[in-house]
C-alpha cells in the first residue's frame, strides 16, 4: 500500500467505507459504476487511465471478513467481484504467472473447478480465478492421480475430488505448482465466495 494511503489512514482514520462504486470483472479489469450501484449488477464503465489503474492496483486488499476494496486514499471502496479477488494470467514476459494486478504468484496450495470448467487457484495472495484465455496453456500437460487429463477433468462433472501429479515437462511458468495439489468440483448449490472464502458483492450492514 502506498505510504501517502497509509499516511492519510492515521490522519482521518474513521472515514465511511463505500460500496457500489467499483467492480472487477473475471477478466482482471476495473469498472466504475457512478451511479453507485455496482452491487445492484450492470456493467459499468471501463477505467482505462494508467496512473489510476496503477493506484488502485498498488492500494487494492481485504478486510477479516473476506470483503475486498480499493484504499483510496483514508477511504475505503469495497468491490464487487465477478470473478475473484484475483485474476491470475500467463506473464510470458517473465516466465511465471501473474495475478491482474502484477504480483507474482509464487504458491499454489489448492485447485478448484466450476461447473462451467472455470478453475480457481488458492495462492499466497489468496484466491485467483484462471484467466480464460490462458486457462488452456495452464492445463496443458497436467493428469490427475487417475491419469485423467486435467482438461478432461475439468468438463466431466463425474469428478469431483482427486490429485494432479506433475507436468510432462519442466516449463517455468509452472514453478508456483507444487505437486500433487488436491483437486476440487465446486457445488453449484454454495455461493462461490462462500466456499473460496471471499465476498463477492460487499453490501453496508443494515441498520
Amino acid at each position: 500500500m502506498d505510504e501517502s494511503v497509509i499516511e492519510s489512514i492515521k490522519r482521518w482514520p474513521n472515514v465511511p467505507a463505500v460500496y457500489g462504486w467499483l467492480s472487477l470483472t473475471a477478466r482482471g479489469l476495473w469498472r466504475l459504476h457512478p451511479d453507485g450501484q455496482a452491487h445492484r449488477g450492470g456493467g459499468g464503465e471501463p477505467i482505462t487511465n494508467p496512473q489510476i489503474l496503477g493506484f488502485i492496483n498498488r492500494n487494492y486488499d481485504s478486510d477479516d471478513q473476506g470483503q475486498w476494496f480499493f484504499q483510496n486514499g483514508p477511504q475505503r471502496v469495497y468491490v464487487r467481484l465477478d470473478g475473484a479477488p484475483w485474476i491470475a494470467l500467463a506473464d510470458d514476459s517473465q516466465g511465471l504467472i501473474t495475478t491482474h494486478t502484477g504480483r507474482a504468484i509464487e504458491e499454489v496450495s489448492q485447485l478448484w473447478v466450476d461447473s462451467f470448467g472455470q478453475l480457481f487457484l488458492q495462492t499466497e495472495h489468496g484466491c485467483a480465478l484462471m484467466l480464460d484465455r490462458d486457462l488452456p496453456r495452464f492445463i496443458e500437460g497436467w493428469s490427475t492421480e487417475q491419469s485423467v487429463g486435467l482438461d478432461q477433468w475439468c468438463m466431466d462433472e463425474r469428478h469431483t475430488h482427486e490429485h494432479t501429479t506433475s507436468v510432462s515437462d519442466d516449463r517455468s511458468l509452472w514453478r508456483a505448482c507444487k505437486v500433487p495439489l488436491p483437486l476440487t468440483r465446486l457445488d453449484d448449490s454454495t455461493p462461490l465466495g462462500q466456499e473460496l472464502h471471499f465476498v463477492a458483492n460487499p453490501e453496508p450492514a443494515s441498520d
